[in-house]
């Protein structure tokens, strides 16, 4: 790491800290040439990851979206807080691990979906009522006898 003061490309550390919860290590340097000390930080590099709409428009994904989609689907049932927070992590995990810079928002609610099924159904057959916007009541029906096979 350069030195700040003196520009020699050479120095110690002399203390590391977590800081920012975690996501970014805090460093306290020493130049081997001056002897003056700076401080770095090094942090997690965040590429974007673009969610590509059913009508090609192209927006940067956003957890909180997620969420409120979630929130919507989970009225007056018992679906705490915490356990959509873990949805909404869980979803956002496999968004980041795909690799992918870009994401279709089918992917996602499919994603979304698998995971609501495992907490509370009523809220995945509303979700999924919006996401894939039935047309009649039944293709609804088709769903639900889906759900109804593959509990059995």
């Amino acid at each position: 790491m350069r030195c700040i003061f003196c520009g020699f490309e050479d120095s110690k550390v002399i203390d590391s800290r977590s800081a920012d919860e975690g996501r970014t290590i805090r460093r306290r340097r020493e130049c081997f040439s001056c002897g003056k000390r700076f401080t770095t930080y090094e942090t997690i590099e965040d590429t974007p990851v673009l969610v590509v709409k059913s009508n090609g428009a192209r927006q940067t994904f956003d957890p909180q979206k997620v969420k409120n989609g979630i929130i919507k689907s989970c009225e007056k049932r018992p679906v705490s807080v915490n356990v959509i927070d873990e949805i909404v992590a869980a979803v956002t995990k496999q968004i980041y691990n795909s690799m992918e810079q870009e994401v279709s928002s089918k992917f996602i609610g499919e994603l979304v979906m698998e995971e609501l099924k495992k907490y509370d159904e009523v809220a995945y057959v509303r979700y999924a009522s919006v996401y894939r916007s039935f047309k009649d009541i039944s293709s609804f029906m088709e769903e639900l006898q889906s759900m109804m096979k593959n509990k059995k």
